[in-house]
């Protein structure tokens, strides 16, 4: 009979044991997972980019987690704002000091440009071989229309109070004063943006400065031979021969609930239909374009 009872005890136990989610049951590590994907910065009414704003509270979230292991950020990005990619990164970099939980970052197709910079707030880099990552520099360009409206017979009129409002109009002929002042500004966020490289990668980094910050990127095993990523590894793989068989890997999303769904991501279709309906329909075309061409850059 006490045998009897101490085996329906243990079912028991078992049965109660499956009720509690894997996270929290002893003798399981915790990684919680938070994924950063998309343009950075790029802001349309149907079309948000990754901003600090619109992920900071989740990556709260994650290092809130009770008793996780560490961190993984799964990357998937071509750069964009290197304002947001910057803010991004150091949040990233003060939760895992404030929260003394390392970071671990895992590369899908792309992590070039700010998306690199990002994926820098890494302790590790981990990359797919076809993964792409690099592209360390700073990129602008816009057109030029001089031709086309001397053609069309259309009278260029600008008003201006200050000799440089009117910088890089691409309605004005190009002037070398103006694309030397930006050229100026471009050199300075790259020192910045190599700056943050070498603090991050440190001795790790494997090639020239030549090389390596001229703003060419290189597929996942050349990467890792430069040393701008630690290895070749996906998530699930590296986190269990780290952390053991039964790591869990929560996914921590953005907040959906009415409130955030009426302040952010459902909020930009309203202010689209408050524009007029189809009114923003141009400006989201121009963004659609925009975005593809950022990732066509590296074959995406």
């Amino acid at each position: 009979m006490a045998e009897t009872q101490e085996n329906a005890m243990s079912r028991v136990k078992t049965a109660l044991t499956k009720l509690i989610p894997r996270r929290w049951r002893r003798g399981t590590g915790v990684v919680p997972v938070v994924r950063l994907s998309g343009v950075i910065g790029a802001v349309t009414p149907l079309r948000p980019g990754m901003t600090l704003a619109g992920v900071a509270r989740t990556l709260e979230r994650a290092f809130a987690v009770a008793g996780a292991k560490a961190v993984a950020l799964v990357v998937n990005s071509p750069g964009g704002s290197p304002v947001q990619s910057r803010q991004i990164y150091l949040r990233i970099r003060q939760l895992s000091r404030e929260k003394k939980i390392p970071v671990l970052v895992f590369v899908e197709d792309v992590a070039a440009s700010g998306g690199y910079m990002i994926a820098c707030a890494g302790d590790e880099i981990f990359c797919d071989p076809s993964s792409i990552l690099g592209s360390i520099g700073v990129v602008g360009g816009g057109f030029g229309f001089t031709e086309l409206i001397r053609k069309i017979g259309v009278e260029r009129r600008l008003y201006t109070a200050g000799e440089h409002k009117a910088t890089l109009d691409p309605f004005l002929p190009e002037n070398p004063d103006d694309v030397a002042r930006l050229k100026a500004i471009q050199r300075e966020i790259h020192a910045t943006f190599i700056e943050l490289v070498k603090a991050s990668r440190g001795g790790r980094l494997k090639a020239a400065d030549e090389l390596l910050f001229t703003g060419e990127y290189w597929a996942g095993e050349r990467s890792v031979a430069l040393g701008l990523a630690d290895a070749i590894g996906d998530l699930r793989s590296t986190l269990r021969a780290r952390f053991g068989d039964k790591v869990s890997t929560p996914l921590i999303a953005p907040s959906t609930g009415l409130l955030s769904g009426l302040l952010g991501r459902k909020a930009g279709a309203g202010t689209l239909i408050s524009q007029g309906g189809m009114a923003g329909m141009p400006d989201e075309l121009i963004s659609a374009f925009e975005t593809r061409a950022i990732w066509a850059r590296f074959g995406f």
